[in-house]
């Protein structure tokens, strides 16, 4: 297994709805968690060099914006306050198709496969979450 994510799905939403449920905090703290037993908080300066902060129970994952151009990219740091390792990075590329929104994340700059691999499994049913919420839009 490598130590970088690749994950593409073509989600069922205008791109500019997308683009939102990665950028708005209030909508990051319906989906932003593996885990929806969790209680979930998010804080975000979306623009570059701004902070966020999300808090899944006793998790707390934080970094800063690297990229930021509606409604196309987004690309920030990554860093588990229990953890010691380097930040890695995530990037979320989005691109309009016929059937919606062609969404493109990339995780990369893992320490070990294995921490690649854990957070390729909690990735999974957060954007399961992503879609479902997505889904319901008018």
């Amino acid at each position: 297994m490598s130590t970088d994510i690749r994950i593409e799905r073509v989600l069922k939403a205008p791109i500019e709805a997308v683009y939102d449920a990665w950028t708005r905090a209030e909508v990051l703290a319906s989906w932003y968690c593996p885990n929806p037993a969790l209680a979930l908080t998010v804080e975000a300066d979306v623009r570059v060099g701004g902070a966020y902060v999300v808090e899944m129970g006793p998790y707390v994952v934080r970094g800063n914006y690297l990229e930021v151009e509606p409604p196309h990219r987004l690309a920030f740091s990554w860093s588990w306050d229990t953890d010691d390792d380097a930040p890695s990075t995530v990037r979320v590329e989005l691109t309009a198709v016929e059937d919606g929104t062609r969404m493109l994340l990339t995780h990369t700059g893992f320490a070990t496969a294995e921490d690649a691999t854990n957070h390729l499994q909690s990735w999974g049913p957060e954007l399961d979450r992503l879609d479902g919420l997505l889904a319901h839009l008018p």
